[in-house]
């Protein structure tokens, strides 16, 4: 068929590029028009079926209005990955598997037309001098982009695209990541106000598990949210403050840090405060504001285990400040009191792991008590099953105690 060539589709995009109003606003009902209009005439002396010509009409629309080839994957509910490494090479993750597409850019100019329209729609700039930036699209996926000279094989993007419904605690047991006795474990350590911290891999499943465990907050309650790039999705919670990082603009000026959005909010009344993650300096003034009345905050960051995610924080504060470390030992010790740490089977399964209770310094190191524990099925091991039991009791009960929820947490262990 003629228009399957790519000559004939590329005089397509330049007929309908030719009679679009540069110098007025142009809806997506104007674009719609103008590639009806081309396609009728172009294809007036041949026989094209329907579902062809409708191809044809969205692959046109995504390229003038949306983000050409990658639209089709954004559409795609199986797809939760999509990382594009030039203009020639597109890979997409369905189901935690790794597939290479057959879609590609046009061209790199076009690639990098898509970049810039990216980051454009957050407010964000990225240029040589600055080639590298977090971003998001508007249906809130997490977008990194990555360009030369960085990058050495063109405009890289990766887009972590999350579900359009929030998943529950209700949806993680359908999913096996937590057995069902655990959503009265988290609700009476939430209500509780326990300052709890995710730690995990990265694709372990953080932000989605943060937001789950959001469901157990009072809805009465004022909750600020602090991010790198906007991504949490907190429900029900009426009196919610959210804010976002900025990056320093071209002259490398009037950046905000997470570390003066937390400082900030502590001036703005906070019952909680949520961090979507902390990765850097930053973490001294998230221990600081878990320890100065804010109970009940939550925050994530990488690690490998509840113990390396204590070492992470360490670090952490000691490159922003320069203190004995046992000081920041025992600063960590008082400030968080639960780590629950996620991972990512070779079955592509995300799961709760381990859930450590911090319980203070002994002889100069951090002290966990692990009150819960992912083991594996020995009879079904190289299938990859297992699963959370519990190891300990909980040590520091007043929280739960003083806010009633100790014979919560106690049933759902079957104490």
């Amino acid at each position: 068929m003629i228009l399957s060539d790519e000559d004939v589709k590329r005089r397509l995009r330049d007929k309908v590029l030719s009679m679009i109003d540069m110098s007025k606003e142009v809806t997506d009902e104007d674009v719609g028009r103008i590639i009806d209009q081309c396609l009728i005439e172009e294809t007036q002396n041949v026989y094209i079926p329907l579902k062809e010509k409708l191809d044809i009409k969205q692959e046109l629309f995504n390229n003038f209005r949306r983000l050409d080839v990658l639209t089709e994957f954004l559409e795609e509910e199986e797809v939760s990955e999509i990382m594009v490494n030039g203009f020639q090479n597109i890979y997409v993750e369905r189901r935690g598997s790794l597939y290479k597409t057959d879609k590609q850019f046009e061209s790199e100019e076009k690639l990098n037309s898509v970049v810039q329209q990216i980051v454009a729609d957050c407010n964000r700039r990225i240029n040589d001098a600055s080639p590298i930036v977090d971003a998001r699209l508007r249906d809130g996926s997490r977008v990194n982009i990555v360009i030369p000279p960085v990058s050495l094989e063109g405009p890289v993007i990766t887009i972590r695209r999350f579900p359009k419904s929030v998943i529950d605690m209700k949806r993680l047991v359908k999913l096996g990541s937590i057995p069902p006795y655990m959503i009265g474990v988290f609700d009476a350590l939430i209500k509780s106000r326990y300052n709890i911290f995710i730690s995990g891999g990265t694709g372990s499943g953080k932000t989605t598990f943060l937001n789950a465990l959001s469901d157990f907050i009072p809805k009465d309650e004022r909750i600020i949210t602090i991010e790198d790039s906007a991504e949490l999705q907190i429900q029900g919670v009426s009196n919610l403050v959210r804010m976002e990082a900025r990056n320093a603009n071209v002259e490398g000026k009037h950046s905000i840090s997470i570390r003066e959005l937390i400082k900030t909010s502590l001036r703005m009344r906070p019952d909680r405060i949520i961090v979507g993650e902390v990765r850097d300096e930053a973490a001294i003034d998230m221990l600081a504001a878990m320890n100065t009345g804010h109970d009940g905050s939550i925050s994530t960051g990488h690690a490998n285990s509840a113990k390396d995610m204590v070492s992470r924080l360490e670090t952490m504060v000691l490159s922003g400040m320069d203190i004995p470390l046992l000081a920041v030992r025992k600063q960590i010790s008082s400030a968080v009191d639960i780590i629950v740490h996620l991972g990512r089977l070779k079955d592509k399964s995300r799961k709760v792991l381990n859930i450590s209770e911090v319980i203070g310094v002994r002889d100069g190191e951090v002290v966990l008590n692990t009150l819960f524990e992912y083991v594996s099925d020995e009879e079904k091991v190289n299938q990859n099953k297992g699963v959370l039991r519990k190891v300990n009791d909980l040590i520091n009960i007043n929280k739960l105690t003083s806010y009633g929820m100790l014979n919560v947490y106690e049933e759902a262990c079957g104490g």
